[in-house]
């Protein structure tokens, strides 16, 4: 699926040509070298006028730390949801401070609690690391509902890119461990199926993320797992083979990026199990356009469209721990 210019959005489309021709694809070095810009330049700060911003370091089972960002509104409420939410960058870029944006108006929409995790990263430890991290920083929201005042029966989870991709595989965790319930998903243009067997994953080459990064990402983050046939459903969602009783789903897609059809065909495959979904393409917008171009006007309807849905959730969805 090679794409032209005449393939994107006009309004996304001088920048969507820049962002291609000065970063065509990611490297490994490249992202090494991304990682460490983000931590210099990132980690530990807040970024938000508008929240109150708390760091939180939390043992993994092997004894060392993860750190969480818990960010909450500075009008503190005595019921409110919880959200743990995953930042994007292919399983091996990036840090949760990345993702004010979403973070602050989520909380501005709901007065919510969001907790984000700084999860181990492909280039540091492959699969199952960022699962077990987000999965054990999931118990801990269950765990501490009182102190930040979360309804223990209104856990969200969401993410966008591979973050999305972590809030499905913890929504396919969750739910055959039974540990934890989940009330309600938002898997933004999630990266959810390393076999790149779709046609739009094949052989696109447009802004932001495209074929080659794809694959890179995916080889590190399954390390040996890669190019199997038996890599698990909690590493590629798309692989799963029971879409029952997951929570209900929010989620919009460009239609010239890598993951349109995988987004598509989840959404579908939830659909037929009986789960509620809330599904939008964006006609022309590549990988992370809401990001990239959030002043856009593609960029202004998804974010009204999350936030819609957000609010809907909040009012509506809710699931008892077990």
């Amino acid at each position: 699926m090679k794409i032209t210019p005449h393939h994107i959005r006009p309004e996304l489309r001088a920048s969507g040509m820049l962002i291609k021709t000065i970063m065509p694809e990611f490297t490994e070095k490249q992202l090494a070298a991304a990682n460490k810009l983000h931590s210099f330049f990132s980690e530990g700060k807040c970024f938000s006028r508008k929240l109150d911003c708390e760091q939180i370091y939390i043992e993994r089972t092997d004894g060392s730390m993860l750190r969480l960002c818990v960010y909450t509104p500075k009008r503190k409420l005595a019921s409110c949801v919880g959200l743990l939410w995953m930042h994007g960058g292919g399983y091996a870029l990036g840090l949760p401070e990345q993702d004010i944006r979403f973070i602050e108006s989520f909380v501005e929409a709901a007065d919510c609690t969001v907790i984000a995790p700084d999860y181990r990263k492909s280039v540091d430890a492959p699969y199952p690391a960022a699962l077990e991290d987000c999965y054990t920083a999931l118990l801990w929201m269950r765990d501490n509902c009182g102190k930040y005042g979360i309804r223990s029966d209104q856990l969200f989870v969401g993410g966008d890119s591979a973050g999305g991709g972590l809030a499905a595989a913890l929504s396919l965790y969750a739910r055959d461990r039974g540990e934890v319930s989940i009330a309600f998903q938002m898997p933004l243009y999630p990266m959810i199926d390393d076999r790149m067997i779709t046609a739009s994953s094949q052989d696109n080459d447009a802004p932001v993320w495209n074929s080659t990064s794809n694959r890179l990402s995916w080889r590190l983050y399954l390390g040996d797992l890669y190019g199997y046939d038996d890599v698990p459903s909690y590493a590629a969602p798309s692989r799963a083979a029971d879409y029952s009783d997951l929570p209900p789903t929010l989620t919009y897609v460009g239609d010239i990026e890598p993951f349109y059809d995988e987004t598509a065909e989840y959404i579908s495959k939830l659909r037929k199990s009986g789960v509620k979904t809330a599904f939008k393409v964006f006609r022309g917008c590549y990988h992370a356009f809401d990001i990239m171009n959030p002043n856009s006007r593609a960029g202004k309807a998804a974010k009204e469209f999350l936030i819609r849905g957000f609010k809907y959730a909040v009012e509506n969805f809710r699931k008892q721990q077990p």
